[in-house]
């Protein structure tokens, strides 16, 4: 059983082989619920990939692309390392060395020290080999809750994500002793829905798993990709999970929710949904904001009047790259304390998101359990000093 690989010097035709420039790919084995699986590291110049194999899938990735897509592979078992090598006329070469063992006490060879432990299964909380109607329609399941080898980062995201909303839910659902058939439902927006991957996964846990009954609302700007969702919930025969085609800024919908979804809602997109969700009374957001241009905008425009701009922020606003990333922290910074303000608690947590983009900022807002006299006694939020000494006006603030 091949326990490590690794493939370097790739060929010519690597990109056209593999669909990127490949430079080294490493390859080991991990624990799966479904048996020996592994885990591949793929750099390019400035970038890795990751990506999952079954044994079978392996043994073929290798057949195909060891010695001929990159002319050097080292492969590790227990008893032997085998480097298959091709030289310049393309022939291919395989070199087996056997692995020392360990001398035991009297002098006779041992068992090897690599083990291979037993499969170690993942308590997550859409469990694999369980079909999930929702996963299987959009691909990432097999009929039989195997899940697609390609689609594996897709179901850990998913389950991450439902990590995150059964955190909250002791927060946004009152304790009942018996569940029964009027208990009012937990209601949902989620603002910038695009495919719904999680706004299903999110309605098939709570209904099916938590067995809370929920009302879901989707919001997207794309028409198509509406459609696309209705459709879906009508061929899954979903109860209480609706799409509409809107913007953000201008919603209002009928009924106050409980949780605010908001990922990857462009720019100040989140800014309109987070005020939403405090105007209504949400009892609590999940975050994960993206393009913040307005702040990087204004950092922009700051940057061309030197003397107004604090000699501390200088170095953060002379390359682009780093005050696009400076824009991004002080915007979700602004807005975590202007949830703070507005009487909630806030975590700022780490969210690998859908896409795999560097935007895996998520903000969880959770609001505080104080009386209204209380409420009626806090001061007005003040706007932070930041925003005065960058001269910054963040939609959040306004």
């Amino acid at each position: 059983m091949i326990l490590s690989a690794t493939l370097s010097k790739p060929s010519a035709n690597v990109e056209a082989e593999l669909g990127k420039p490949y430079e080294k790919i490493k390859i080991k084995i991990e624990n799966s619920s479904q048996g020996t699986g592994y885990f591949a590291e793929m750099f390019t110049k400035t970038q890795v990939f990751h990506q999952h194999f079954s044994e079978q899938e392996l043994n073929d990735f290798l057949s195909k692309h060891a010695g001929v897509t990159f002319k050097n592979c080292v492969k590790r078992t227990e008893a032997e390392e085998i480097t298959i090598m091709a030289n310049k006329k393309g022939k291919i070469t395989e070199l087996v060395h056997p692995i020392q063992q360990a001398q035991g006490s009297q002098g006779q060879v041992g068992q090897s020290s690599l083990k291979i432990l037993p499969p170690k299964k993942k308590n997550y909380l859409l469990q694999e080999g369980i079909p999930v109607p929702f996963l299987v329609m959009l691909g990432i399941m097999t009929p039989e809750g195997k899940v697609v080898s390609s689609k594996y980062d897709k179901f850990r995201q998913i389950n991450r994500f439902l990590e995150f909303i059964d955190d909250v839910l002791p927060s946004v659902t009152e304790p009942v002793e018996v569940p029964h058939s009027d208990t009012k439902p937990l209601h949902i927006a989620d603002f910038g829905c695009g495919k719904s991957y999680l706004t299903f996964a999110v309605h098939y846990f709570l209904t099916e798993i938590k067995h809370i009954p929920c009302e879901i609302e989707g919001l997207d700007l794309k028409e198509d990709v509406i459609k696309y969702c209705n459709d879906m919930a009508k061929k899954l025969n979903l109860k209480g999970l609706i799409f509409h085609t809107g913007n953000i800024a201008d919603y209002s919908g009928e009924k106050s929710p409980d949780i605010v979804i908001t990922l990857h809602a462009c720019d100040t997109a989140t800014d309109f949904a987070l005020k939403y969700a405090v105007e209504k009374g949400a009892k609590a957001i999940l975050s994960v904001p993206c393009c913040q241009h307005q702040i990087n905008q204004q950092l922009q425009e700051q940057k061309g009047q030197v003397s107004s701009i604090p000699e501390e922020f200088k170095p953060l606003l002379k390359w682009g790259i780093i005050r696009e990333k400076f824009s991004s922290l002080v915007t979700d910074a602004l807005r975590g304390e202007w949830l703070e303000s507005q009487g909630y608690k806030v975590q700022m947590l780490e969210f690998i998101d859908m896409e795999h983009t560097p935007k895996n900022i998520m903000i969880r807002a959770v609001k505080n359990k104080i009386t209204k006299q209380k409420i009626q006694a806090l001061q007005p939020a003040q706007e932070p000093e930041l925003c005065s000494k960058l001269s910054l006006s963040p939609e959040i603030w306004k």
